[in-house]
């Protein structure tokens, strides 16, 4: 694995703990993380060793069909899994309570948050994960303060 500033490169399963606890690390205080990735990237399989990391106590897995999954850590902190792959429209997204999540002052975790890009809160750290190839990932970590005009 190859670390450059917030992008990990040759991201392999042995690795992903370590760069999980490194983002999580870095990420501390902000409380909306997408997720961007094709099909196969690894999106549900980070946010897991980011939930491990977080001491995430209850059962783990993709939210495609009921959206969000919730999760508690052994504090009792809440962690939203959010999963917007199957939506038709941002109304949607908008029925099921999106905003009052994204604003709960909870650990949101979304995947495919460009199927709601007006949904998506001013401030929050964007991850991008790239296939390299069938067993590495390339990482790209970016946090956004709310001050740009496009943010996705």
């Amino acid at each position: 694995m190859i670390k450059e500033g917030m992008v990990y490169r040759q991201v392999d399963l042995e690795a992903l703990d370590l760069v999980a606890e490194e983002v999580v690390n870095a990420l501390s205080g902000t409380p909306v993380w997408i997720f961007h990735g094709e099909m196969g990237a690894g999106k549900t399989t980070f946010i897991k060793a980011i939930c491990n990391k977080l001491k995430v106590t209850d059962v783990m897995s993709s939210p495609t069909f009921s959206i969000v999954n919730e999760y508690e850590t052994e504090g009792g902190d809440k962690i939203y899994h959010f999963d917007f792959y199957r939506i038709k429209n941002e109304a949607e997204a908008w029925d099921i309570g999106t905003e009052e999540y994204f604003y709960s002052g909870y650990l949101c975790l979304v995947e495919w948050p460009e199927k709601i890009p007006s949904l998506i809160p001013a401030a929050y750290a964007a991850i991008a994960l790239t296939i390299e190839n069938n067993t590495q990932r390339t990482i790209a970590i970016s946090v956004h303060d709310g001050k740009e005009e496009n943010r996705i």
